[in-house]
């Protein structure tokens, strides 16, 4: 059976367990990560040296990086939330990967001061222009959700999806001021009204 290894509050372990549980596959949860447990541990560093969560392990096969375990999980379970066809699935590779290089590094000194309460991100400027930068790639989204009006690489729910609607999870949860956005605001909903995500999407991140 394979086994994930992280605590459930983690955005990223969110993306692995969702997909799996996506794609109908068996797994076992073990809690890794501050404030449960520590993965800065040997038994820990020998399967990820960055101290990070989430880790696959499927037999003799361990997997970091939580976009690569998500592929992998569409590889070994084929299904429609990881495309055959080659330019479908390559849009959704697209999208997943703005997830992580384009959208998210936008958003971390803003959850870590409004969200988090961190007092090591007091600087207004800094936070403003974080706010600024993340809603700029919202904006992105809503464009192109506009123009598939269902989910962000065409009418079917992909695996970017999973990595995308986490993210806005996490815009709707961080408290400021939201610029309208009426398409991610409805992709939202529809991403939550789906039995292996309702869970994920119901409850803050931190």
């Amino acid at each position: 059976m394979l086994r994930i290894l992280g605590r459930i509050t983690s955005i990223n372990v969110r993306k692995a367990v969702w997909a799996a549980e996506e794609m109908g596959l068996n797994y076992e949860r073990e809690d890794w990560g501050l404030p449960l447990r520590d993965p800065k541990v040997p038994e820990f560093l020998a399967l990820n040296p960055n101290a990070q969560v989430p880790v696959l392990i499927d037999g003799d096969f361990v997997l970091w990086e939580s976009n690569a375990i998500m592929r992998y999980l569409g590889e070994k379970e084929p299904g429609p939330a990881w495309p055959q066809d080659l330019r479908q699935r390559a849009l959704a590779d697209q999208w997943l990967t703005w997830q992580a290089t384009e959208l998210n590094p936008q958003w971390g000194y803003a959850v870590q001061a409004l969200m988090r309460r961190n007092p090591a991100f007091n600087d207004e400027a800094r936070r403003d222009e974080s706010i600024r930068n993340w809603s700029a790639r919202m904006a992105i989204l809503e464009g192109q959700l506009e123009r598939t009006e269902a989910y962000v690489a065409g009418k079917d729910f992909t695996l970017a999806d999973i990595a995308l609607s986490l993210s806005v999870h996490r815009w709707f949860s961080t408290p400021f001021v939201h610029p309208y956005l009426p398409q991610v605001a409805a992709y939202y909903e529809r991403c939550k009204a789906r039995p292996a995500g309702a869970r994920y999407l119901t409850e803050a991140t931190p």
